[in-house]
């Protein structure tokens, strides 16, 4: 008899182990298929930038704060590096849930993807040295050399309405140009005033934004077509971040030490008001 129950209760050991087990290797694969893939730039300080193992910038401080908004922990999110010609094709192939990359809302590209937001909105501005006093806007370029990112338009928009003789120099990326600025290879380098705030925010007091933008971009959060259900929770996540004050210590956390203020004729925008609608 004493045997009979031995054995009975080592069953009901082993049977209880194992539907235990099954439960946790249940709530185990539950959270690993609970992540969001999040596209950002890796290359960008003060924007999206990417250094070891630590994401920083002001699209991945709005990045995660949607996230978390939407219910996910930190270490529920998954980066990853979004180069700008292939921002579309990662949505189109859900390689990414949604992608924060200095995005601007364009009518072109609501053709293949959609947006939330906008979340933040930017204008085409100059670094410059610190010691420069002669450039203050786009008009003060002619017979300067001005550094942009290969494929930008944003020096072709000061050359045909600004400056017509201006000298244009491309670069792979804005380190680049920042670096041929640092070594007076260039005079100024030009793009959303944003990432060149991240830019003079890592110079050590030797770049400088002139502070005088003269285009908007409208950043919007690129997320697969027709997904409505997920942008109206993103726009709901940024007017949240707004009306807490996130937003405005997000953009002081990134651009600090530059003096970087967001036009307050756009900014703080209300998603999905403006030019992005």
């Amino acid at each position: 008899m004493k045997n009979y129950v031995r054995k009975a209760v080592a069953a009901a050991v082993a049977v209880f182990s194992l539907v235990s087990f099954a439960a946790c290797g249940a709530r185990s694969s539950s959270r690993t298929e609970h992540r969001i893939t999040i596209g950002i730039k890796f290359d960008q300080p003060g924007v999206g930038f990417k250094k070891g193992g630590t994401y920083t910038g002001f699209d991945v401080s709005v990045a995660r704060y949607i996230a978390n908004y939407m219910g996910y922990e930190d270490y529920e999110i998954v980066w990853k590096e979004a180069p700008s010609k292939q921002r579309e094709a990662m949505l189109q192939n859900n390689d990414v849930d949604m992608i924060l990359a200095s995005y601007s809302i364009t009518d072109d590209r609501k053709k293949t993807v959609d947006f939330g937001g906008p979340y933040f909105v930017a204008g085409q501005d100059l670094l410059v040295r610190s010691d420069n006093t002669t450039i203050k806007g786009p008009q003060d370029l002619d017979g300067k050399r001005l550094c942009s990112v290969t494929g930008s338009t944003s020096a072709v928009v000061i050359k045909e309405r600004y400056s017509s003789k201006v000298q244009l120099m491309e670069q792979p990326g804005y380190a680049e140009c920042a670096t041929a600025l640092f070594s007076d290879i260039v005079d100024a380098v030009t793009t959303d005033n944003i990432i060149l705030a991240g830019l003079a925010a890592n110079s050590r007091g030797r770049l400088k934004l002139v502070s005088a933008p003269f285009t908007q971009e409208y950043y919007g959060v690129g997320i697969h077509k027709g997904n409505t259900g997920l942008a109206s929770q993103i726009n709901a996540a940024i007017n949240d971040m707004v009306s807490t004050g996130a937003w405005e210590q997000a953009i002081k956390d990134n651009t600090r030490g530059t003096g970087f203020t967001p036009d307050s004729k756009y900014n703080p925008p209300k998603a999905f008001e403006g030019e992005g609608k």
